[in-house]
């Protein structure tokens, strides 16, 4: 993984990491496993449309992927105006927390087709890493960004994650080769 880091005296409260992989936290993160364990986290998306507007996503690890150091796979409505939006530039930023540091990725967006026997009317895409950063401070520890907790059939929610991460590791899979 390539990272700088800065602000490593006591001088300067503020630690910035610059990345192009993936830490091994966020990358656990991504991975597609567990998601019962990782119920709660929200990540922006953040995408600006043609006349300029941002437009915002909120996604849970059941609509994002990382099938290796470099590259994110991530699930969205078709009707979302941030979907209309990356279509349109082929860009996004994603914003998250994860281990006490602030995280902001900025991605390069490319459609990933779909998978056969997909029935769920979401749209792939496929980000690569285009530059990234994290923050933290040590006066202060990030607990969390926007969090959610799933209302009433949360085991419904949960297990259609399940299919879309799957979704999502075949339509990796299948742009690779």
């Amino acid at each position: 993984m390539s990272a700088s880091s800065s602000a490593s005296t006591s001088a300067r409260p503020l630690e910035q990491i610059v990345f192009d992989e993936w830490p091994a936290n966020v990358r656990a993160l991504f991975d597609g496993s567990s998601l019962a364990d990782k119920l709660g986290f929200t990540a922006s998306l953040l995408s600006v449309d043609a006349n300029g507007h941002v437009r915002t996503s909120l996604l849970s690890v059941g609509e994002l992927y990382a099938p290796d150091s470099r590259t994110l796979c991530i699930a969205l409505w078709p009707q979302a105006r941030a979907t209309r939006a990356i279509a349109q530039s082929g860009r996004a930023a994603l914003s998250f927390v994860c281990d006490a540091a602030f995280y902001q990725v900025q991605l390069r967006v490319a459609p990933l087709p779909g998978v056969a026997g997909d029935d769920s009317g979401l749209v792939y895409l496929l980000g690569s890493i285009d530059t990234a950063e994290a923050q933290s401070v040590r006066y202060a520890r990030l607990t969390g960004g926007i969090t959610f907790e799933l209302q009433g059939e949360g085991s419904v929610v949960l297990e259609r994650w399940e299919r879309q991460v799957e979704h999502l590791k075949q339509a990796a899979a299948a742009s690779s080769r």
